[in-house]
């Protein structure tokens, strides 16, 4: 691996004056029980005390499908010179240390809607009375309020972002810009995505997960200074039999390449959330998004084990602590390019430039009772991960079960908001969703479940994608169903 002085790991430092940022900013760091709309802090050091705290939180349905979003307020392309010397103002008060209340007031009184995005930003900064003064401005200026919205009580912020993404507003040119000076102060390291015009991007829709970056190199296993989401790389496996501290009902994901098989316990997926290692000769990362509920395996390398063109070293992929519509925003740590993590495009970035798509490969959610009976030889990762620490059975303790807990907006209200399903994606970009349990309850009726030539077999008790006519494996992955669908929303779906 080459070594490059930009990619280098944060100084404690400059972290150190990060959090006098984020402490003027009124939030907190990491996830904690206080914090339901903090994505998983790193939790490499953490003790079963602290991990434990996540049973504790509110279990409230957070997302209600009878909540019918107002019509959005009409807004125009004309330049609002008005409203542009408000953010100006704002950005230079945040920048030392406060926000000016009447320059947030002159924003709202510019009446126009598209800089509502702005104060969205603010909004997952800012508590107290600041927060109520951005609801209020938010509702001045698109003549709506959102006391109505269920979602309200529980996040303002999440609120006023949902009714925006679900209008579809615009956002007004520069909001960018205006949007990284806010983001950047928080954390430096991700100043390349910001800086980069021709990012494909939809900067609307990009929030904090409520963690810093993780920029460690290639195999580092020390914490990220402030947290972050620690990826494991190259991780400490056992045979199957060794496994057997992993109670045969919990969920793994497997993943064959070559003939060999491995199984990432889900309890050990809920901490790291990114994995980069090699199997069957070929380099992977692997994310899982435990807020869309999906695992994805990629190939990083070409299958010659060289870098992926258009790379000049194979990718180190890594979690970003920016999420896109509750799905994790990941990136390469070589070459500061991030990835749309459900499609494997390159959307920022020299990767971007150089059309890079990672290849994927089938990602199955399976008990590992069923798992290791199909796959007699799998591997599993070792019970501390090879770093020497433990993992609880359930480190969330349920935090997602209750429905998306970050902005995703409106959503396809053809099945739950987190029912699984089977996605795939064709080559010529057709999307296809087969909703899991309707999909085995099928096989259990001897019928068979197949869409635009492409079949669904069981895998234990996973599911898999074939070629209907030739049989040859086609990459899928299971994921619930607002996140599949807001990603591909001309998706079509399996009906028994």
């Amino acid at each position: 691996m080459t070594s490059n002085p930009h990619l280098s790991r944060t100084p404690v430092s400059r972290r150190l004056a990060t959090f006098a940022v984020a402490a003027s900013l009124g939030v907190a760091a990491c996830a904690s029980d206080s914090d339901p709309g903090a994505d998983v802090t790193d939790t490499s050091e953490a003790t079963d005390e602290t991990e434990a705290e996540a049973e504790t939180e509110d279990t409230t349905p957070v997302r209600s499908a009878a909540y019918v979003f107002p019509d959005a307020p009409e807004v125009t392309d004309e330049v609002n010179e008005v409203a542009e010397e408000a953010i100006d103002r704002i950005v230079l008060s945040v920048s030392n240390g406060g926000l000016d209340p009447f320059a947030i007031d002159d924003l709202a009184a510019s009446g126009d809607a598209r800089h509502a995005w702005f104060f969205s930003d603010l909004l997952r900064f800012f508590q107290g009375d600041n927060s109520t003064r951005l609801v209020n401005s938010f509702e001045m200026m698109t003549g709506v309020s959102i006391a109505d919205d269920p979602e309200s009580q529980r996040s303002p912020w999440s609120s006023v972002t949902n009714h925006l993404i679900a209008w579809d507003t615009p956002a007004y040119d520069g909001y960018r810009e205006d949007k990284g000076t806010i983001f950047k102060q928080l954390e430096p390291a991700w100043t390349p995505f910001f800086d980069d015009v021709d990012a494909d991007i939809d900067w609307r829709h990009l929030s904090w997960g409520g963690v810093f970056i993780d920029d460690r190199p290639l195999g580092d296993t020390q914490a990220c200074p402030g947290g972050c989401i620690p990826s494991l790389d190259d991780p400490a496996t056992t045979d199957a039999a060794s496994g057997d501290w992993y109670p045969d009902e919990r969920t793994v994901f497997g993943v064959v390449v070559d003939g060999e098989a491995l199984a990432i316990p889900l309890n050990i997926a809920e901490i790291h959330e990114m994995f980069n290692l090699t199997l069957g000769g070929r380099r992977l990362a692997i994310p899982y998004c435990t807020l869309c509920g999906s695992a994805q395996a990629y190939f990083t390398d070409q299958a010659d084990g060289s870098p992926t063109e258009g790379a000049e070293v194979v990718p180190v992929v890594r979690t970003s602590g920016l999420l896109s519509r509750s799905n994790k925003v990941m990136y390469d740590l070589e070459s500061q390019s991030v990835f749309d993590t459900f499609t494997g495009a390159a959307v920022s970035g020299p990767l971007q430039d150089a059309g890079v798509v990672l290849e994927e490969t089938t990602v199955v959610r399976s008990t590992w009772s069923e798992w290791k009976r199909e796959h007699p030889d799998t591997q599993i990762i070792a019970e501390d991960g090879g770093i020497g620490r433990s993992y609880l059975l359930d480190p969330l303790g349920g935090r997602d079960d209750n429905g998306p807990i970050f902005p995703i907006g409106d959503f396809d209200q053809r099945l739950g908001v987190q029912d699984f399903v089977v996605g795939v994606l064709l080559e010529d970009g057709t999307a296809l969703a087969f909703p899991s349990e309707e999909a085995s309850a099928a096989f259990n009726a001897g019928d068979s479940v197949e869409l635009e030539g492409v079949e669904l077999q069981q895998s234990g008790d996973g599911l898999v994608a074939v070629d209907s006519a030739t049989g040859d494996p086609i990459p899928a992955h299971e994921a619930f169903w607002f996140a599949w669908s807001q990603f591909h929303p001309d998706t079509l779906l399996w009906e028994r």
